[in-house]
């Protein structure tokens, strides 16, 4: 039995267009201790998705059909005074942008202590002790100072780990991480993503939800495709690749710097690259449909984020280069 299993969930958003089906029937399921993706580009509804299972919508969003069952009890029958109980003990998410999830006027030992005393037996100076060992184990230097500062003393990768460092304080069985390197450097995400990893191999269930293929790659065991709201396809990461070049063209989202590097790996290995202003744009003939983010990924370059489209709804920008 799954431990958390999603069926036909419909989240609905009210917006000045009218109502927006930001997720649309989907289902999926993660076993105990895997790591699970939701792979798609900004707008797919993978956040939405994540926020809907912790039922942290928004004020214009609203849950309108579907079941969230973990452990088999749906999350969706239950009152916010049950919910509240299984946030951070059964259930944990860490946000695209950690200042979120971070009280800018309580020190960060203050804030770790708090979730300790509200979810487990510690109290006081036993508390205090644990909030040091965990600050510890994510890597944050010299944690017995950090835990005296408050979160605008902190860097932003230093934020993501206090950020998971609290996620993990109720041990919760299943761990919600929603863009969780969006928000760091390049720096900052190699060394989160090589936290995750580390994670991964725990008996804990991860679902994780990014637009970057290189991670999905490394840290999952299951990838669920998203679009427009909807699951298009499911693959383990080692198809990942020849699944999402099954479009017309791939829009590719890359640093400025890696776009020149990007473009020579490309034509050199057959491909007709041509930058379009926001990024670079792949003509994917069907018999090279695996090819490019496979390149790119092997050669360390980040795919900021990335479309599938077709060769109508291609994008041109008065600054393309048409060489």
């Amino acid at each position: 039995m799954s431990l958390l299993r999603v069926e036909g969930l419909r989240t609905c958003l009210l917006s000045a267009a009218g109502i927006v089906r930001a997720v649309d029937d989907v289902s999926f399921d993660v076993e105990a201790g895997e790591t699970f993706a939701l792979l798609g580009e900004s707008g797919c509804g993978k956040s939405m998705t994540a926020l809907s299972l912790m039922r942290l919508l928004p004020d214009a969003g609203s849950i309108v059909g579907g079941q969230v069952l973990l452990d088999g009890r749906d999350l969706l029958a239950l009152s916010e005074a049950e919910m509240r109980d299984v946030r951070g003990r059964e259930m944990a998410m860490i946000f695209q942008e950690p200042a979120t999830s971070l009280n800018p006027v309580l020190s960060v030992g203050r804030q770790i202590v708090e979730v300790l005393e509200r979810h487990t037996p510690m109290q006081g100076t036993a508390a205090r002790r644990r909030a040091l060992e965990l600050v510890d184990a994510v890597g944050i230097p010299d944690p017995a100072r950090r835990l005296d500062e408050f979160p605008f003393q902190l860097s932003g990768g230093m934020k993501q780990r206090l950020a998971l460092a609290i996620a993990l304080l109720g041990d919760p069985p299943v761990l919600v991480l929603d863009e969780v390197t969006a928000s760091l450097d390049a720096c900052g995400r190699q060394e989160f993503v090589s936290l995750l990893e580390r994670l991964a191999h725990s008996s804990r269930s991860l679902l994780f939800a990014s637009h970057r293929v290189e991670e999905v790659g490394s840290l999952a065991k299951r990838v669920v495709l998203m679009e427009k709201g909807r699951v298009t396809d499911e693959c383990p990461p080692d198809a990942l690749v020849s699944r999402l070049g099954a479009a017309n063209v791939l829009h590719l989202h890359l640093p400025v710097a890696d776009r020149p590097r990007a473009i020579d790996l490309l034509r050199g290995s057959g491909f007709s690259p041509r930058l379009n202003g926001v990024g670079i744009l792949v003509p994917v003939p069907p018999a090279q449909k695996a090819g490019p983010l496979r390149i790119l990924t092997e050669a360390k370059i980040s795919i900021e984020d990335f479309e599938l489209l077709n060769a109508s709804n291609t994008p041109r920008h008065d600054s393309e280069d048409r060489s």
